[in-house]
């Protein structure tokens, strides 16, 4: 069952902030959930990481209608967000972003607790 967790930082507790969508991340999942024609009921944003990329771990987004009891729930800009417990000691506290710029579009992570991140911004260390 998805509850509150704390996570420790630096010889303190710290409460969870969670994962963190931008509005603009918010209205293009919307447009993505519309434009695959899914369940905006029934579905999710699952942000995660897994081991790879040029940084040593890479950031997943995946839209899905599977959640798992552990995973936290958190509901931003009416999009609800999962992410396992594993994950959410790298990413408490991330933002996700959407920009649309002249020189590309995507998803952009913000995350406060990378030492380091590659130039595309996909991977991150810790």
């Amino acid at each position: 069952m998805a509850g509150s967790t704390t996570l420790p930082q630096s010889g303190q507790d710290a409460q969870v902030q969670g994962v963190i969508l931008s509005e603009s991340a918010a209205r293009e999942i919307k447009s993505i959930i519309q434009q695959q024609e899914l369940d905006a009921e029934k579905v999710r944003l699952r942000v995660g990481e897994k081991g790879g990329g040029c940084s040593g771990f890479s950031y997943v987004l995946d839209l899905t209608e599977s959640q798992k009891e552990t995973d936290e729930v958190f509901e931003q800009h009416g999009v609800k967000i999962i992410c396992d417990p594993k994950s959410l000691l790298y990413l408490n506290g991330t933002t996700v972003d959407f920009r649309d710029e002249i020189m590309g579009r995507g998803f952009v992570f913000t995350n406060p607790n990378a030492t380091t991140s590659c130039g595309c911004g996909s991977s991150f260390a810790v």
